[in-house]
């Protein structure tokens, strides 16, 4: 059981529809559990409506009941903004600037708005860059700022992007960079900080935490700081470590419910993906790891799960698909750049490739597209699946799309 306290579900016409409340989803991972996301689109059909939106960013859609929310950056005064749309016409019902500061120092394929927000459906949590400082801020659904707090310092000459995750009364964030490096949890009432946890190496990473309860109670897993981690959520303690394989990691993990086994990408300087048991206590490195490879390891995108299968997309293009439990790779095919991150519902793997193509995929030994659909439009923004609609952010649009008959 996935302890997201955005986990909730509760859509608006169907009862087993979901929310998607935050980075990668309800259970943080990519997953739907919806029966019926559109597989086929295009400029004429299911395509429900396409809002223009102010600025430019590459944070991805959340969507709480009725609402869409997501952030953006002004390039002309150079504000950093929340948007709440109406999921149903898409029109813009309120936006409120985060804050207003000069730019950050960033590299050329990251953008000032890169955060997905998260909301537990009272509140929605937004973090930026403030000159030297990481921002948190809480709204409410009214677009009504609760509070605003820079609870450490933040430092990287490629920008930043440090999507909150949501965990009983917390708000946990990563904040791996030069300078105050830490992990760190905020309280959802006022954005006090509740613990903190240094990072001693220093190094620049974005990789999400992952929080998952298991048998001996909750673990969160986090790639960072050359090593992988694991926390307990409550107080930021670390229980494990694994050394490396690399410096710095983007994707996020992700674990598998049927083998039991994490699955962790690092990024830089060398690309490994991990299958790690959990458990353990102390440097479990030479113990806890069942497989690892480095074909296939993506850099940006983090890798899913459906059914048997692991499931990635290579910055470069090729997509792989491998034995979880095993670490066999059944198949890699072809690709353009990737850096939006998969997601899945009704046992089909959604892939946005950069151009705006949906490659739909369905698991298994052999390599199946089931569709491709053109958004006309570059993204690097990860989809949104919600109550048989998707929900994608391109370079200047949001779209809905799913069957007009709703």
């Amino acid at each position: 059981m996935a302890l997201f306290t955005a986990t909730l579900i509760a859509g608006p016409r169907l009862g087993r529809a979901e929310n998607w409340p935050c980075w990668r989803g309800p259970r943080g991972d990519g997953t739907s559990r919806e029966q019926s996301a559109p597989i086929h689109w295009d400029g004429t059909s299911n395509f429900l409506w396409r809002t223009v939106l102010p600025g430019f960013g590459h944070a991805s859609p959340i969507v709480w009941g009725d609402r869409v929310f997501t952030v953006t950056a002004l390039t002309g005064t150079q504000e950093r903004v929340l948007l709440c749309l109406d999921r149903k016409s898409g029109s813009i019902l309120w936006q409120q600037t985060v804050l207003k500061a000069d730019f950050e120092p960033k590299q050329g394929e990251n953008s000032y708005a890169s955060s997905t927000p998260a909301t537990d459906g009272q509140k929605i949590y937004v973090t930026f860059q403030d000159g030297k400082d990481m921002a948190v801020a809480a709204y409410d659904f009214s677009g009504a700022r609760l509070w605003l707090v820079h609870p450490a310092s933040f430092a990287s000459p490629h920008g930043f992007c440090c999507s909150p995750v949501l965990f009983k009364d917390k708000i946990i964030l990563e904040n791996d960079n030069r300078g105050d490096s830490c992990l760190l949890a905020l309280s959802r009432a006022d954005g006090r900080t509740l613990w903190k946890t240094p990072q001693e190496n220093r190094t620049l990473g974005y990789s999400t935490p992952f929080i998952r309860e298991l048998a001996g109670g909750a673990q969160m897993i986090h790639g960072g700081d050359k090593s992988v981690g694991g926390f307990d959520p409550e107080t930021g303690a670390r229980q494990w470590t694994i050394d490396g394989p690399s410096d710095e990691f983007v994707a996020t993990p992700i674990y598998d419910e049927r083998t039991g086994l994490f699955i962790v990408c690092s990024s830089y300087p060398a690309r490994h993906v991990l299958a790690i048991k959990p458990g353990g206590r102390g440097n479990i490195t030479a113990t806890h790891i069942v497989w690892r490879t480095m074909e296939g390891a993506p850099y940006v995108p983090s890798p899913i799960v459906e059914g048997d299968y692991l499931l990635t997309a290579a910055n470069s293009g090729p997509l792989y698909c491998y034995e979880v439990a095993t670490g066999k790779i059944l198949w890699h095919e072809p690709e353009t750049r990737h850096h939006a991150s998969p997601v899945s519902a009704n046992g089909l793997v959604y892939f946005l490739n950069d151009k705006g193509v949906m490659n739909i995929i369905k698991p298994g030994p052999q390599f199946t597209r089931v569709a491709q659909n053109e958004l006309g439009e570059a993204t690097y923004a990860s989809p949104a699946i919600s109550d048989g609609q998707i929900f994608l952010r391109g370079a200047k649009h949001l779209y809905c799309i799913g069957p007009k008959s709703q």
